[in-house]
């Protein structure tokens, strides 16, 4: 067989798993970036501040960290195939539980649901980056990954559309002021009108996740055996001696802290400035993310390497940051320049860097991944762990986000808590990821 027929043979070969791998990330898109337009929804409903419905985010994003271990551990009994099933089980049961969350409009219980939801995502993640990875050339997994968050992303576009369309359609009145106008009697009927407009979308996110099921169960997805490789390094007998794989998780940690910020917080950013398509401000952070993955499709490794392309990612997003503390609230022409000629609703300078960092970081997570797993051979599963953990960032960072705004009595200024979350990608790009000793 020739060099030509054995490529064309492994392009064949993967284009199964990528397809079915590509559904399950549009799936963590759609799950995850419902947590945008949720966050003002619940923080009318539950009569929150901005501090409070920040809790959304650190209930969805702490359970990677508490149960990413754990995950990991049933994967290794249940293989990487079968593991991905019981994560879309665990989601089936974090979606049906909304439905007592909004019947009661309980904030308490939304957060339990929340948290079985990333539970679920956490095993999923946890097996489905290193595959994506592992599937073909080292050299091009951060093109594979940026593919991953295009359809990651692109749900993210559709989400706050879709959400909008079903759960605030008909509400001519949908903020605390209007409730507040209410007697008793009143806001408790609207309110519970409200939370019952929560229920159909979690159902057919429940359906849709059961079929998912299925195609995993019954598509002959084939395992791959992390586990046998030896280390590059064979005399290392625990991962906390790869620094390049403790460091990449203190780097997701920060990515994952500020890609939240910059996708969650915009439309609580939008609201508290009068933005009136407060609802469907995700969707703009979510097609900057797209464009950015595009660009690292197009451009790794033909053009730039993963570590180049790190290093412009951590640059500007740090600009966009700048941006974002001092720009116009009230001046759209950013939004004019960039996209006025389409007739898409133009936005304040200040919300557009917000949504800007979408782009700035989208190459973070598909660099950071093949540099941090180089190497680690039969550590592979327990690195990816530690990479999933990472993903708490999403937890911790946006509440810092909202304390900052909080104290500070302006939600702007809750956006410098990105600068050093940059600062320090740009260090592991230029240095962390070729550390192989402490």
């Amino acid at each position: 067989m020739t060099i030509a027929s054995e490529a064309q043979v492994a392009r064949k070969s993967s284009l199964l798993p990528m397809t079915i791998i590509g559904v399950l990330f549009f799936i963590f898109g759609f799950v995850t970036w419902l947590n945008g337009s949720l966050i003002p929804f619940l923080k009318v409903i539950c009569e929150l501040n901005e501090f409070q419905a920040l809790f959304v985010t650190f209930a969805f994003y702490i359970a990677y960290t508490v149960m990413a271990l754990p995950m990991s551990s049933i994967l290794r009994r249940t293989g990487y195939r079968n593991g991905m099933a019981v994560g879309l089980g665990i989601m089936v049961v974090g979606s049906l539980s909304f439905i007592p969350a909004a019947y009661s409009a309980n904030f308490l219980l939304f957060l339990g649901a929340l948290f079985i939801l990333g539970t679920g995502l956490t095993i999923l993640q946890t097996a489905s980056n290193p595959y994506v990875v592992h599937i073909g050339p080292k050299e091009s997994a951060a093109m594979r990954i940026s593919i991953m968050g295009i359809i990651n992303k692109g749900a993210g576009v559709i989400v706050p559309i879709m959400f909008t369309a079903l759960v605030l359609s008909g509400l001519d009145n949908f903020d605390a002021a209007h409730l507040a106008a209410l007697n008793e009697v009143e806001r408790a009927a609207q309110i519970s009108d409200l939370s019952a407009r929560l229920v159909m979308p979690y159902v057919y996110m429940a359906i849709a996740l059961v079929i998912l099921i299925g195609l995993v169960k019954f598509s002959g997805l084939p395992e791959i055996e992390f586990e046998e490789s030896a280390s590059a390094d064979g005399e290392k007998g625990s991962i906390m001696q790869f620094p390049q794989v403790i460091l990449g998780a203190l780097a997701l940690f920060a990515y994952v802290g500020i890609e939240v910020i910059a996708g969650d917080t915009i439309g609580l950013y939008g609201q508290s400035i009068g933005v009136s398509n407060f609802a469907s401000l995700t969707s703009y952070t979510m097609v900057f993310m797209v464009l950015g993955y595009s660009l690292g499709v197009i451009c790794i490794p033909r053009f730039i390497s993963q570590e180049k392309a790190l290093t412009l990612s951590a640059i500007a997003g740090s600009l966009c940051v700048l941006g974002a503390v001092f720009a116009s609230t009230q001046d759209t022409s950013v939004a004019a320049l960039l996209w006025g000629w389409a007739g898409i609703p133009l936005i304040p300078n200040s919300v557009v860097f917000v949504a800007m960092m979408g782009m700035a970081h989208a190459l973070v997570w598909p660099s950071i991944w093949p540099l941090a797993l180089s190497g680690l051979g039969k550590f592979t599963a327990q690195g990816s762990a530690l990479l999933i953990m990472g993903i708490s960032g999403g937890a911790i960072l946006p509440l810092l986000f909202g304390k900052l705004g909080h104290l500070a009595g302006a939600t702007q200024f809750g956006y410098w808590i990105g600068l050093p979350c940059y600062l320090f990608i740009l260090f592991y790009a230029l240095k962390g990821h070729k550390m192989r000793h402490w």
